[in-house]
């Protein structure tokens, strides 16, 4: 079960990941750290950097994100970094282990959902424990937030 995470935490988000409650179902949502260098923070912090297309992965005892995008920093040096570097994520050993036993055992996807600061000025990943909808699930939860908007108007307009 993931932590709760009291509401208005999430104070600046840099990068969203739209694509991916429709793409796969959420089970669990975890916020980890993400282990970053200089640049690479003074960059999330100027807005750039998209996690469209990546994911995360268990490595020995360890959780990556991959692919995730976060371009050189404009002012920087010769230490700039490289923009699509594995960068390691923080969660506790009890978090790991449970997230390496559902990839493992489920075929379950670990899914990156944003890139935020939180309130004391830390870039966090909020990551999703999600599994992959087949197309006739797509078609299915599209409906279903259809029906919810409309249900939703329908009360405002009446009441």
């Amino acid at each position: 079960m993931a932590r709760p995470r009291p509401q208005g935490t999430k104070v600046k988000v840099v990068a969203e990941n739209r694509r991916a409650r429709y793409e796969y179902g959420i089970e669990d949502v975890y916020d980890a750290g993400i282990v970053l260098t200089g640049t690479e923070v003074k960059s999330l912090r100027f807005g750039e950097g998209t996690i469209a297309e990546s994911y995360a992965e268990v490595k020995d005892g360890e959780i990556w994100l991959i692919n995730a995008n976060i371009p050189e920093f404009a002012q920087g040096n010769r230490f700039n970094h490289e923009p699509k570097r594995p960068r390691k994520l923080l969660l506790t050993q009890r978090e790991i282990a449970r997230l390496h036993g559902a990839v493992a055992r489920q075929g379950m996807t670990l899914v990156p959902l944003s890139i935020y600061f939180n309130d004391r000025g830390r870039a966090k990943v909020e990551l999703a424990l999600a599994k992959g909808r087949k197309l006739h699930d797509k078609r299915e939860a599209a409906k279903e937030k259809d029906w919810k908007r409309e249900q939703a108007r329908l009360l405002r307009d009446r009441g």
